[in-house]
């Protein structure tokens, strides 16, 4: 989900540049800069980018200029009163030292553009044009995390075929796990008791009960599922990389289980092995939308 566009624009004696950068995120979130000025177009850079995407950090840079020559900015000096006005008190109750201008001056309203309130109409085409420049950084922005999809996809597939081959190795090595229970029951039960053989039956009822909770087919049966699921997920159109994030989870949980159930060595190494795979497909899929 990272990538980066820029996009220009020029109108009415104004210039601006508009970035679009993103990083991975679990949920959206979007973020804008730009002059105070231009504080309504945050709606704009929001709104943008809900309608293409579902999942990232975003931010959405504003720089703008005016040619020399053109109307300039100018002071509201009453919303500067006012500013001043409320800090009285606090600054003669020694709470705080007097403001400086320069903080006083990036406080929303002090600037503003000379001639708004004259030409409303003016001020309006302006945030349409620029607002016009975000939509086409964004959509570039989109482009750019296309790309990044496209170069994972086989990366994924390859992740999600390991994660399969090593699900069958697990099926293979379980079969083992039910006389190897036995086996170390029966060996137990020799250690503590001094004619084993007449509890034979016992033995074979607690090894029964033991291997019953060391059956790994449920699990083996899900990560199947989840495979087939993932595929279904790579193959499909629009955002997917939420439900792709919920599936490595429920791998995840699948091979803690297989884990702890193992009965044997080779069992529990394909496991591990299986655990990290699961590991470097959850990694990946942080990058999908």
């Amino acid at each position: 989900m990272t990538g980066f566009a820029r996009a220009a624009g020029r109108a009415g004696g104004w210039s601006w540049a508009v970035e679009a950068r993103s990083v991975n995120g679990r949920s959206l979130e979007t973020r804008f800069r730009g002059p105070v000025l231009f504080d309504a177009l945050e709606r704009a850079a929001r709104e943008g980018a809900q309608s293409r995407f579902s999942r990232g950090q975003l931010t959405v840079t504003v720089s703008a200029r005016q040619a020399a020559g053109a109307a300039g900015v100018r002071i509201n000096t009453e919303q500067l009163e006012l500013y001043l006005e409320l800090c009285r008190p606090y600054i003669e109750a020694t709470l705080g030292a007097p403001p400086a201008l320069h903080g006083l001056l990036a406080l929303p309203g002090v600037i503003e553009q000379a001639g708004d309130e004259d030409d409303p109409d003016a001020r309006a085409e302006l945030e349409a044009a620029i607002a016009q420049t975000i939509g086409e950084a964004l959509d570039g922005l989109q482009a750019a995390r296309l790309a990044e999809g496209g170069a994972l996809a086989p990366v994924l597939g390859r992740l999600v075929d390991r994660i399969e081959a090593l699900t069958k190795d697990a099926a293979a090595h379980a079969r083992e796990q039910p006389a190897l229970v036995k086996e170390r029951f029966a060996k137990r039960i020799a250690e503590l008791v001094a004619e084993p053989g007449a509890l034979d039956e016992r033995v074979v009822q607690e090894a029964a009960l033991m291997a019953g909770r060391a059956d790994v087919r449920e699990e083996l049966d899900r990560l199947a599922a989840h495979v087939a699921s993932a595929r279904q997920l790579l193959a499909a159109e629009g955002a997917v990389g939420r439900r792709l994030d919920f599936l490595a989870q429920e791998f995840m949980r699948e091979a803690n289980t297989l884990c702890s159930k193992s009965a044997s060595v080779t069992l529990t190494a394909v496991g591990l092995e299986l655990k990290a795979a699961i590991d470097q497909l959850r990694e990946q899929v942080q990058n999908v939308e």
